[in-house]
């Protein structure tokens, strides 16, 4: 049994939770957010969009399956088992930590992960009246203290530009696996999360990983799909990003190019389109959430992880509208154009540590590019089309013993 060193979970203007630390020996602070994910803590933990968050996890169990692998890799030389190389998060909080674990993956217990990538973690507090806090007063600043060192200072993370630190610094390129790729696709990184380059890679697609702040409208007729990924913090605060985009969707020479967006990408898109955006009370961080589909009618449940979300009426009287809308609280989440193959999400279709119910997007947008790349070589060729889905349809037939496919570009 591992000794016991006094930490404490105190809320800004609010009250304090004591417990014993699991984690670093430093003190933290961020902004205390929760999430009701019942599993996928590694992959919430290594999410880029929780930068600069305090999580608190309302499963009360934490750490009873370990944590895998933080280099392994998969066939296309992305991380196995992570959805970043090292988590952003300034710390974690649980009700029950498990020092024992158990599992075939596992490599590691969570505190001795926590420990090595110096994250503070406390233990042995009532998360259920930390979330019903949160629920009534709203995501709220915090730190977490060990011992009796008060010398950290409470610190709003949102005010930085948080995309900044989880965006890569200069491009890289995921090469399809397929001996004739389907397609070429510009990624916009403000913190993506590795499964959805997986989601690309995986359907035939080499993948240019950008900076979020490339100039993506100067080089995206080079390209046969856009794609704006997830990340951290305030959308407003991302303007270079958004000035791209503004440029990029007013180009008449790509209005037929595929875009798609998914988390702060969605929120991004609208901004560029002359939208607005608001932060939550308390945001929507879970694997549970179920959203309706406004086309179809039909219900998914989803994967999701932001405080902020689209004013989706500020986009009324535009060419854009509402695709999901949340049917909890009634927020947007997503939108769609209605004449250019232009759609985003508000939930995370790749869902790592999720459902899959909505994994069917990244076909649709599949589908958006075939047709654009079509058009562009022939009006009437359609081999294109049927080239994707035979493809898609082989991919299980990939061998998994292949040389590094990740290339600084």
């Amino acid at each position: 049994m591992e000794s016991q060193t006094k930490a404490t979970l105190q809320i800004k203007n609010g009250p304090s939770f004591s417990g014993y630390s699991f984690g670093a020996s430093n003190s933290t602070a961020g902004e205390a957010v929760f999430t009701t994910s019942l599993v996928g803590y590694t992959e919430s933990i290594t999410d880029p969009s929780y930068c600069g968050q305090i999580l608190v996890f309302t499963q009360p169990l934490i750490g009873n399956y370990g944590v895998p692998s933080s280099t392994a890799l998969d066939e296309f030389n992305l991380l196995k088992f992570f959805e970043s190389p090292h988590p952003h998060i300034k710390g974690i909080v649980v009700s029950d930590y498990s020092q024992q674990y158990s599992h075939w993956t596992a490599i590691e217990s969570l505190g001795e992960f926590c420990k090595r990538e110096n994250i503070t973690a406390i233990a042995g507090v009532d998360t259920r009246e930390i979330v019903q806090y949160l629920r009534e007063q709203g995501s709220s600043l915090a730190r977490i203290t060990i011992e009796n060192d008060t010398s950290v200072e409470y610190i709003n993370p949102m005010a930085d530009l948080l995309v900044s630190k989880v965006s890569t610094k200069k491009p890289y390129f995921i090469k399809s696996l397929l001996h004739e790729p389907v397609a070429n696709i510009a990624l916009i990184d403000c913190g993506v999360k590795e499964n959805i380059v997986r989601c690309l890679v995986s359907r035939g697609a080499n993948v240019t990983v950008l900076p979020y702040d490339y100039d993506i409208q100067t080089i995206a007729k080079n390209f046969d799909g856009i794609f704006i990924s997830n990340g951290p913090g305030d959308p407003k605060s991302c303007q270079v990003t958004i000035n791209n985009l503004k440029k990029l969707l007013n180009d008449e020479t790509l209005y037929s190019l595929p875009i798609f967006g998914i988390c702060l990408g969605h929120q991004l898109l609208a901004l560029a389109a002359g939208g607005t955006t608001k932060k939550m009370k308390y945001g929507n961080r879970a694997h549970n959430i179920p959203v309706m589909d406004l086309i179809n009618g039909h219900c998914y449940i989803t994967s999701q992880n932001h405080g902020y979300e689209v004013d989706i009426d500020s986009l009324s009287d535009s060419d854009w509208k509402p695709y999901f809308v949340n049917i909890n609280d009634k927020s947007n989440e997503g939108m769609i154009h209605l004449t250019r193959p232009i759609f985003s999400t508000q939930f995370h279709p790749e869902a790592k540590g999720g459902p899959l119910d909505t994994s069917v997007l990244f076909d649709k947008y599949f589908n958006d590019i075939a047709k654009y790349i079509a058009n562009k070589n022939s009006a009437n060729d359609n081999s294109i089309v049927l080239k994707l889905n035979a493809n898609l349809a082989k991919y299980n037939l990939i061998p998994t013993s292949l040389p590094n496919q990740r290339i600084l570009a």
